[in-house]
This record gives C-alpha cells, sequence and structure tokens, in this order.
C-alpha cells in the first residue's frame, strides 16, 4: 500500500519553482486587490426648521439664513435676489401676468421659488398663515414678515398700540 505523500513534494521544490506553481493556480484570477476603507462622514440630517416665536425675529432670521442655507443655497439665493427667472406680461386690460416656464431654467427657477415660499409660510405661526399666503414670491413675503415681525423697540411698541387701539 501506498502512503499518502507528505508534503515532502513541496517542501523541495526552490523558491522559484513554488512561486511558479501558486502562480499557475492563479491563472486567469483577478489579482486580489486590498478593500479601501473610506472614513465616514457624519452630517446633520435632522435639522429643524425654526419657527418664528413672538419678539424673536431676529433670532429667527439668522436661523432661517442657515436652514435654507443648508438645505439649498439657491433657495436662499431666491429669497434674498428674487426669482429673476418670472417671464411677466401685460395683458390689453393693463393687468400683469406671470407667464408659465418654458425653459429648464426657467422650470428650475419656479421649482426654488415654490421650496422658499412653502419654508416660509412653515416658519410662521398659524395664526399669522393668511396673511402671508396670497404674496406672490418668497422675496416678498420674507419682506413682509421682516416689516410685520422686526424693527426696532419702538416701532414694535407703535405696532402694538396700533393693533391694540
Amino acid at each position: 500500500m501506498s502512503q499518502p505523500a507528505n508534503d515532502e513534494f513541496s517542501q523541495h521544490l526552490s523558491d522559484d519553482e513554488a512561486s511558479n506553481h501558486e502562480d499557475a493556480s492563479d491563472t486567469g484570477a483577478a489579482p486580489k486587490q486590498q478593500q479601501q476603507v473610506i472614513p465616514q462622514t457624519t452630517a446633520i440630517s435632522n435639522i429643524k426648521l425654526p419657527i418664528l416665536k413672538k419678539e424673536e425675529y431676529d433670532i429667527w432670521a439668522m436661523e432661517m439664513e442657515h436652514y435654507l442655507e443648508y438645505i439649498d443655497n439657491d433657495v436662499w439665493k431666491v429669497i434674498q435676489n428674487g426669482n429673476s427667472k418670472k417671464r411677466i406680461s401685460t395683458g390689453k386690460d393693463g393687468v400683469i401676468r406671470i407667464l408659465p416656464p418654458v425653459t429648464a431654467a426657467e422650470i428650475q427657477a419656479v421649482e426654488k421659488e415654490r421650496k422658499a415660499k412653502n419654508i416660509l409660510l412653515m416658519a410662521i405661526p398659524k395664526e399669522h398663515m393668511r396673511r402671508f399666503h396670497g404674496m406672490d414670491d418668497a422675496k416678498e413675503i420674507w419682506e413682509a414678515i421682516r416689516t410685520r415681525f422686526g424693527g426696532n423697540a419702538n416701532s414694535k411698541k407703535m405696532q402694538k398700540a396700533v393693533i391694540y387701539n
């Protein structure tokens, strides 16, 4: 009976022969690559929408600016500068009409405007929603909120006097 061969064969191979033997067994296989370790970054995923509170307009405005820049910087730009992509036409009766978007840039601008307007309307107290809801664009809403809730102490006293008289 023959005994199973020990690993004597592999022990007697020279280093060159052993490396050739290993290469032959791997023929056709792709060379093994080391796995790359990709560092993970943590992102703030749950930023809360700042809600305007009485007597806190200045803080709210700063928080909103940061929130909007984080969500989408173009949305903040629409609020600051208005939507320059809107096409406007004046009818025979003198009424100004906003024409529907045609180009991809116009469609994208309208979407940014809608997003900005919705975010601003969600950030104000519900009892003031009716006052701002009918406004045409986000820049107009931002200015109206600043006029209504912002200002110095004297103008706030005057607003209270007008409201309660």
